[in-house]
């Protein structure tokens, strides 16, 4: 008997009902299983340390807490500064947007200070998780009250209330006192003092349009003059002048020489260019100095703020974008204070021959080694491709090296290998190397002449030719830090110009040295093999190194600019094989075809002018798995926790850091070694500008990447490894840095 529609209807409906009914209870059981809050997310903290506080959330399994919604808010009498947290696992939540989530565990530290008076650290932590299996629900914000003993040796702020007038007058005082106390330290004592105290900067405006920088030192350290460099932030228009230097003493110092320096105490007079509203400016100055007797600081950098009104005086403090100060004992593991002028040479010297077995530079080699092999027994054309192709080199490297000091003289840094930090350049560089292998497998011949024209100007094709492929030699060598090189090149970075430009002239004179040997010396060029039929063959065979160096370029471009950057390239590298392929057909043809020649060339030139354009990445590059990037606020939270780091400087475009990841970093028996240390991998990325990398480079002289430091867990200054990494070393350095 069938139902009337209605009746169907009402069954289906009370089917509905209780199917729904059956899903909300045992939904409603599913939630009554449910951890409570602080069960879930179990926090403890830790004061132990002073003015750092640390925080550890133990997440239950199934569960995930919000890194964004992590807030801290200090109680009566308690500053709280900025939470270091580590970086979560990145998502897209559909109501809160891009997110980082934390997993099983959690440690933050907190740095903070307390007015006097406070005997307790009050605050207040609030926090937010979900429970992401069925069901999934999210807990509304949960706020604990923290409420700690304090640790002796806790920093206080000023009372509040503290009249103006009155810190101001503290202030000028210490100005114009600064230092006396501090004469009385023994400069020789067994340990040197930490940086802040041995060099003090005070600053304030004597007017609108002048400030007095007040550097003070104890009895025994003396500041570089050369090395100050200073700048203006948020300086609503104004800028500084040149300053009013006194006069220096002129010192022999074991690092730079005979330089000006100033003992004791220096005041440096700068005037102020510019005008503006703001009242207040805020200085950043860069120095370096030494104790007497050999130990040296690495550069400080620090940040005063001015008031342009005759507000007081700023005290100088550490930058915040500024790798830690660390203590003199640092720079003795850095390569430029240990190595003198001869042996700087030297290291240079023995880094540029050993550069032509670098696999960056071997693409470009077999060029010269065709060219050498062609000439035969006509040593008039060995000497030639010798001499032009060690020109083009030497001059290279003489181009590089007045260029970085005139940067340093300006006040800026080019690192060693950093044009590849321009993509414009990278694509560029890409062409290249397709042109010279389509000519290399024969669709093109770039020396050839119209009507077999004079010898002379055939010469003149070969030796720019010659002079060329050294140039380009010298470009793809730049990013491979051969062994030797890396303290040669420091002390280059910070040595005399003079001195500075010798050292490198050397790793172009010994990247040269070889053909400069086949070509000048008979008896060595006659250990060649005689030409042949064979050399076609081989230099069609030599075309694919260059193939994949411009496939390598390719991935680099990929790294800095993503997709789009790929894309526009080869459309270039299309554009350009169609141009040299009609190039060589249209030899014997009218001006209409060479017409096309320039249009099509034309046309590769706009993808690159797009390419010089596109936006760099709004995401920093993420680490790789196992490792943190690096900050230096983070650098800083970890050292303060005792915990050994492993700081790995790199860049996607530097050969030398990709083996040393192949062979070591990235190996499960470096990953043990991390795990048994109980040291944490932290990992700069270099492939893009990025400031705040180049100043932990030049605190330590490195001229460029890789960079390997080791921080020990009791504090000490970071240990710089060898550019050429071996596990041996790095388990070495690990455990001296996690002794206690």
């Amino acid at each position: 008997m069938r139902l009337p529609s209605a009746c169907r209807m009402l069954a289906l409906a009370l089917l509905a009902l209780g199917l729904q009914l059956g899903v909300s209870a045992a939904r409603a059981q599913d939630v009554d299983n449910l951890l409570p809050v602080t069960s879930a997310f179990q926090l403890s903290a830790d004061a132990g340390s002073p003015n750092l506080l640390r925080l550890h959330w133990k997440i239950a399994p199934d569960y995930y807490l919000y890194r964004g919604r992590i807030q801290l808010k200090g109680g009566d009498g308690v500053t709280l500064g900025a939470a270091q947290l580590p970086d979560g696992v990145k998502s897209h939540d559909p109501y809160l947007g891009d997110v980082e989530t934390y997993h099983h565990d959690i440690d933050a530290s907190v740095p903070y200070s307390v007015a006097p008076g406070t005997n307790r650290l009050k605050l207040a932590v609030q926090y937010q998780g979900c429970h992401e299996v069925d069901p999934k629900i999210c807990y509304p914000p949960h706020t604990e009250q923290l409420d700690l003993p304090l640790p002796a040796g806790v920093s206080r702020t000023l009372p509040a209330g503290t009249p103006a007038n009155t810190a101001q007058a503290d202030a000028a005082s210490r100005f114009m006192g600064t230092g006396a106390a501090s004469h009385a330290a023994n400069p020789g004592a067994a340990s040197a003092l930490p940086a802040t105290q041995a060099f003090r900067l005070a600053a304030m405006a004597t007017s609108p349009q002048e400030l007095l920088l007040r550097w003070t030192m104890p009895k025994g350290y003396y500041l570089y003059r050369d090395q100050v460099a200073l700048s203006l932030r948020d300086a609503g228009g104004r800028s500084l002048e040149e300053p009013r230097w006194p006069d220096a003493t002129m010192h022999d110092d074991p690092q730079f020489g005979r330089v000006g320096v100033y003992f004791d105490r220096l005041d440096l007079p700068v005037p102020v260019t510019g005008s503006g509203s703001a009242s207040t400016v805020t200085l950043v100055a860069s120095f370096q100095g030494c104790q007497d007797g050999g130990l040296c600081y690495p550069m400080m950098t620090r940040t005063a703020t001015v008031d342009l009104l005759g507000g007081g005086v700023a005290e100088g403090v550490p930058g915040a974008s500024a790798a830690p100060e660390l203590p003199p004992q640092a720079a003795a593991v850095q390569g430029p204070s240990s190595t003198g002028l001869i042996g700087a040479l030297l290291l240079a010297l023995g880094g540029g021959l050993i550069l032509n077995l670098m696999p960056c530079v071997l693409p470009v080699l077999s060029i010269k080694a065709v060219g050498v092999l062609e000439s035969g027994k006509d040593h008039r054309s060995a000497r030639r491709h010798a001499w032009f192709y060690s020109a083009g080199v030497v001059c290279s490297f003489a181009v590089l090296g007045l260029a970085i000091l005139a940067l340093r003289a300006a006040g800026h840094t080019l690192g060693w290998g950093s044009q590849l930090q321009q993509p414009l350049v990278v694509g560029i560089l890409a062409l290249v190397m397709l042109a010279v292998g389509l000519s290399m497998s024969g669709v093109v011949q770039f020396g050839y002449t119209l009507g077999n024209a004079g010898s002379t100007l055939a010469a003149r094709s070969g030796a720019s030719g010659d002079f060329f492929t050294g140039v380009l030699a010298v470009v793809v060598a730049s990013p491979c830090t051969a062994p030797f090189m890396g303290a040669a090149l420091a002390y280059a970075f910070a040595a005399p110009m003079l001195a500075a430009l010798l050292v490198f002239l050397a790793p172009g004179i010994g990247l040269a040295l070889p053909f400069l040997v086949i070509g000048l010396v008979p008896a060595c060029a006659r250990l060649l093999p005689r030409p042949g039929r064979w050399m076609e063959t081989l230099k069609q065979v030599l075309a694919f190194p260059m193939y994949l160096t411009a496939a390598w370029l390719v991935w680099v471009l990929a790294k800095q600019r993503g997709a789009d950057a790929v894309g526009l390239v080869l459309v270039a590298m299309v554009l350009l094989a169609m141009a040299l392929w009609w190039f060589e057909r249209s030899r014997s043809r009218g001006a209409a075809s060479r017409l096309l020649v320039a249009a099509l060339a034309v046309c590769a030139v706009v993808p690159m002018y797009l390419l010089a354009h596109l936006p760099a990445p709004s995401n920093a590059p993420a680490a790789v798995a196992g490792s943190v990037p690096y900050s230096p606020q983070r650098l800083a939270a970890l050292r303060a926790a005792d915990t050994p780091v492993f700081v790995d400087i790199t860049a996607d475009w530097c050969v030398t850091c990709k083996a040393n990841e192949h062979t070591v970093l990235d190996t499960q028996a470096f990953r043990d070694l991390l795990q048994r240390t109980g040291a944490v991998y932290m990992q700069g990325d270099w492939t893009n500008v990025n400031p705040t990398i180049s100043e932990f480079l030049a605190s330590y002289h490195s001229p460029g990447v890789p960079l390997y430091v080791v921080f020990p867990a009791d504090g000490g200054p970071g240990r710089q490894l060898s550019t050429v990494l071996s596990l041996s070393a790095v388990e070495k350095a690990l455990t001296a840095a996690a002794a206690r």
